[in-house]
């Protein structure tokens, strides 16, 4: 988290000493996914990329959870449908740390959506193994953005 929330600062530098932000693209990991949302959600930029996002840090330890409480450091269930900007969501269905139940209900949820990346067969950490991965990402920035 602590390298997660260090990106997340230097994002906000980037936002704010010039680096216009159609040229930032943010990606979030995991529990990355967590500053980057938090990000998103109060800056526009080109794009925003969630690789195997949680919706919170309550309902990834107590999956039967349905609401946000406010001991629940985590929301970003509660903050995606404030993303403007193009986001892709990438989650292997096999995923045993994350579910993935959160990236398809953090996708359902964020109005600028692109068609997400499923990656069959692929768990938490060995979605970059799958060569759609790499293709999806390709496609996705120099394709579906609006300045691309």
């Amino acid at each position: 988290m602590r390298t997660s929330c260090l990106n997340s600062c230097s994002c906000c530098h980037a936002l704010r000493y010039g680096v216009s932000p159609e040229n930032i693209i943010l990606y979030g990991q995991s529990i990355g996914t967590v500053p980057t949302v938090d990000l998103a959600s109060r800056y526009e930029c080109a794009a925003v990329i969630l690789h195997s996002p949680l919706m919170s840090g309550l309902r990834v330890a107590f999956p039967d959870t349905r609401k946000t409480y406010c001991f629940d450091a985590f929301p970003s269930i509660d903050k995606i449908s404030k993303v403007t900007s193009p986001m892709l969501v990438i989650h292997g269905p096999e995923d045993d740390a994350i579910d993935f139940s959160h990236g398809l209900a953090m996708y359902e949820r964020c109005p600028r959506a692109v068609e997400p990346l499923w990656v069959e067969g692929a768990g938490h950490n060995d979605i970059e193994l799958y060569a759609q991965y790499l293709e999806r990402l390709k496609q996705f920035i120099s394709h579906e953005l609006p300045n691309s």
